[in-house]
C-alpha cells in the first residue's frame, strides 16, 4: 500500500536533504583540508586519509546496510544512519587532533553508507511507478546541488569561520532531516524481514573492498600495492562463491545471472562513473596549470557541469516516465562519450568556449543517464531486494570512481614518472590527460553496449 501524498513529500524531502549533505560534505571537506592541516600540523598522507577513510568506510558497508534495510526496515536504517552521520559531524567539529578526525570520518562513512544504501529503495517503495522517474530525478538533482555548493559555500565558510564551521552546519541539517523522518514518515519497508543475515559474505566483501581501496590509493608507492589489488580481486571472487552457496546472501547472485536488466544497468553505471569521475580532476589541473587560472576562476568554470546536471535531472527523470528509460539512459551515455572525445582534444591553445561546451555536454549526458538508469535498476527487482539494489547501485558508483582514479594514477606514473605539473612538464601532462580521456571515452563506449543490451526488456519502465 502506497503512503499518502504528504508522506511521499516528507520521504522525498528527507532523501533530498541526505543526498545534498553527503556530496556537500565531501567537496567542502576537500576545500578545508589545507586549513585543517595547518592547525594540526598534519602530513599530506594524514590529510589524504581524512577523505580516503570516509570513502573506504562507505564502500565497505554499502551492500551490508542495504541488506540490513531489507531485513530490519529501510526507514529504521535510514534514520539511524542520519543520526550517526550528524553526531559524528558534531564531534569532528570538536576534534583535538588529526588522528581523531580520521577516526570519526570512518564512523561518519558508516553513517553515510546506512543512508545512501536505503534512499533510492525508500523512494521506489513510496512512489507509484508512473511518478518514480520524476521523484528519482529530483533526488539525484539534489546530489549535484550538493556537489555544486560544496566548494563555494564551504570555501566561504572556511575563510570566514574556519574548517570546523562545515561540521557545525552538518550537525543541525542532519538532525532536522532525522526529525522529519521521525515525525512525518510512519511507513516501514522490510521485504526480507525475518531472513538470516549473511555474515560470511559481509566480512569477505568488506575485506575485498578494504584491500582494493588500500591498493589503489598506494599504487605509486611500490609493488606491494599491486599485491593488495590482486588480493582484492581474489576476495571478490571468493565473495561471489560464498554468495552462490548461501540461502540468504547479501547479494543474490541470481539478480546478476538471471536478471539481465539489473546486471547490465549496474555495469552501465560502473562504466559511466569510471569514465566521468576523473574529468573534473583533469580539467581543474588543466585550467590552473595550462590556462593560468586561479582556483576561484577554475572553480567558477567547473561548476557549469553540476549545475547543468542539477537543472536537467528532474526533467530527465520525468522523461523516463513517458518513454523507455533505456533509450534515455543510452542517449545520455552517448553524450558523455562525445564530451570525453572532445575533452581529449584539448591543448594548450584551446579556447575556454570549448571547455564550456564540453562541460555542458557532459552535464547533460550525465543527467540523461543517471536517474533513468537508477529507475531501471530499482524497477527490475522485487520489493524484497530493493535495499540490496540500492546498495549495489551506490557500490557501483564508488567502485567506478576508484577505477577512474586508478587509471589516472597508472597513466601519470607511466608518462610523468612522479614529476609535478610545471611549465617544463606541461606537454607530458597534456599527453597524460589526453590518453586518460581517450581511455575514459572507450569505457563509455563499452557502457553504451551494456545500455543497448537491455533495450526492449520487459523489466524496464
Amino acid at each position: 500500500m502506497k503512503p499518502a501524498t504528504d508522506s511521499c513529500s516528507a520521504i522525498l524531502f528527507a532523501v533530498c536533504m541526505a543526498h545534498f549533505m553527503m556530496p556537500f560534505m565531501m567537496s567542502a571537506v576537500g576545500i578545508s583540508l589545507p586549513t585543517m592541516g595547518r592547525e594540526f600540523s598534519a602530513t599530506a598522507l594524514q590529510l589524504g586519509l581524512v577523505e580516503t577513510t570516509y570513502v573506504l568506510s562507505a564502500s565497505i558497508f554499502l551492500l551490508t546496510m542495504g541488506r540490513f534495510g531489507d531485513i530490519h526496515g529501510r526507514r529504521k536504517i535510514f534514520q539511524r544512519g542520519l543520526l550517526v552521520f550528524a553526531v559524528t559531524g558534531g564531534l569532528i567539529s570538536q576534534a583535538w587532533s588529526i588522528e581523531v578526525v580520521i577516526l570519526l570520518r570512518f564512523l561518519q562513512g558508516l553513517g553515510g553508507s546506512m543512508v545512501m544504501a536505503t534512499t533510492m529503495a525508500m523512494v521506489v517503495s513510496a512512489f507509484p511507478e508512473k511518478e518514480r522517474g520524476k521523484a528519482l530525478g529530483i533526488a539525484i538533482a539534489s546530489v549535484y546541488a550538493g556537489i555544486s555548493c560544496g566548494p563555494f559555500v564551504g570555501g566561504h565558510m572556511v575563510a570566514l569561520w574556519g574548517w570546523r564551521s562545515i561540521f557545525y552546519l552538518i550537525f543541525p541539517l542532519g538532525l532536522l532531516t532525522w526529525l522529519v523522518t521521525r515525525l512525518k514518515i510512519k511507513e516501514e519497508w522490510a521485504g526480507a524481514r525475518g531472513e538470516a543475515f549473511d555474515w560470511a559474505g559481509a566480512f569477505c566483501y568488506a575485506a575485498a573492498v578494504f584491500l582494493l581501496v588500500s591498493g589503489v590509493s598506494n599504487l605509486s608507492r611500490g609493488w606491494w600495492a599491486w599485491v593488495l589489488v590482486v588480493a582484492s580481486n581474489l576476495g571478490f571472487v571468493l565473495f561471489l562463491r560464498i554468495e552462490s552457496c548461501t540461502a540468504h546472501p547479501i547479494l543474490n547472485i541470481t539478480l546478476l545471472r538471471d536478471n539481465r536488466v539489473f546486471a547490465l544497468s549496474n555495469l552501465a553505471a560502473l562504466f559511466n562513473y569510471a569514465a566521468t569521475f576523473g574529468v573534473t580532476f583533469f580539467l581543474s589541473l588543466y585550467l590552473q596549470y595550462v590556462k593560468g587560472m586561479g582556483p576561484q576562476q577554475a572553480g567558477t568554470l567547473l561548476i557549469i557541469q553540476p549545475i547543468v546536471q542539477t537543472l536537467f535531472s528532474p526533467f530527465c527523470g520525468r522523461l523516463s516516465d513517458r518513454i523507455p528509460a533505456s533509450y534515455v539512459a543510452t542517449t545520455g551515455m552517448a553524450s558523455c562519450a562525445v564530451g570525453l572525445a572532445v575533452a581529449a582534444q584539448l591543448g594548450a591553445h584551446s579556447s575556454l568556449s570549448m571547455v564550456t561546451a564540453l562541460l555542458i555536454l557532459l552535464g547533460l549526458g550525465f543527467a540523461l543517464f543517471s536517474s533513468p538508469n537508477v529507475s531501471m535498476i530499482m524497477g527490475s527487482v522485487e520489493a524484497r531486494h530493493l535495499g540490496v539494489a540500492s546498495g549495489m547501485n551506490a557500490s557501483m558508483r564508488t567502485l567506478g570512481m576508484m577505477t577512474s582514479m586508478m587509471i589516472i594514477t597508472l597513466i601519470f606514473g607511466h608518462l610523468m614518472h612522479g614529476q609535478q605539473v610545471t611549465a617544463e612538464t606541461q606537454q607530458a601532462f597534456l599527453t597524460s590527460m589526453r590518453s586518460s580521456l581517450l581511455i575514459f571515452c572507450g569505457l563509455c563506449v563499452v557502457g553504451i553496449g551494456c545500455s543497448l543490451g537491455r533495450i526492449g526488456k520487459s523489466s524496464e519502465n
